[in-house]
């Protein structure tokens, strides 16, 4: 009796164990691509943000792949590297990643990832440009865009960090998204950039200052459109000063 359970418990479990190696082989072997045949298809995806500026789409992809020589449509699946197909899309400036694999059936599959800008730079006597949030300069393409354009006094230095750190706030922030419409770079007398904002609500010059404790200080902006816009109106005050701590200096409009 117990020899005619061992045998069961061991029966049992070799049929497991062939079991599972089956679904493992059938997995890694029978539902993976054949590498003596050809490439049938090529399935490109660019992921994008519904809210930002579409640089790339499926044909560019293509388009540089072809330009490479690296088109694998009819090609045998062998000779498909997919590491160098990652390689040559990562060149292209508005790329932020790829992933390339093959499929059944003889289709290779192109994830692609776009950059996603934050705000758009007009330096003073140059072209404009993209910034995206890490930091990553991205050349104009006349893309259509709803973000804050930041002009004036800038470096590629100054806004690869100051001014990309800011857009991600803003563009984080659907209040400050909505309400500001551009910003303005200049040097103070010490030598020292310093940001003007302006609104998309009223009239009035925003002065930040350096781009230091910017949430403090709109936090403060805030406060104060709650509290005395909806009193004295938004025309009454020509510059609303953020600078120094802990007050909020107006200046009226003549």
């Amino acid at each position: 009796m117990k020899m005619s359970k061992l045998v069961k418990f061991t029966l049992v479990s070799l049929l497991t164990l062939g079991l599972m190696a089956y679904v493992i082989y059938a997995v890694f072997f029978l539902s993976g691509p054949d590498e003596e045949e050809r490439c049938s298809a090529v399935e490109l995806v660019v992921e994008k943000d519904d809210e930002a500026s579409m640089f790339v789409d499926e044909k560019d992809i293509e388009t540089i792949l072809k330009n490479a020589n690296m088109y694998p449509k009819g090609m045998l699946m062998r000779n498909v590297d997919t590491e160098k197909i990652e390689e040559v899309i990562k060149k292209n400036e508005f790329i932020s990643k790829v992933e390339c694999y093959k499929s059944a059936n003889g289709k290779l599959c192109i994830s692609a990832e776009q950059r996603v800008p934050v705000i758009f730079v007009i330096p003073d006597g140059k072209d404009g440009y993209f910034v995206d949030a890490q930091g990553n300069i991205i050349p104009n393409r006349n893309s259509a865009t709803n973000l804050v354009v930041a002009s004036g006094n800038i470096d590629e230095k100054y806004a690869s960090k100051e001014l990309a750190e800011f857009g991600k706030f803003l563009q984080m922030d659907d209040f400050w998204n909505n309400q500001i419409e551009q910003i303005y770079v200049t040097k103070n007398r010490k030598g020292k950039r310093v940001v003007e904002l302006v609104p998309r609500v009223g009239d009035q010059i925003v002065y930040l200052g350096v781009l230091d404790d910017y949430e403090k200080k709109l936090r403060k902006l805030r406060k104060f459109y709650d509290r005395a816009i909806g009193t004295v109106g938004w025309k009454k005050y020509a510059q609303v000063n953020l600078e120094y701590d802990n007050q909020i200096i107006c200046t009226k409009r003549k």
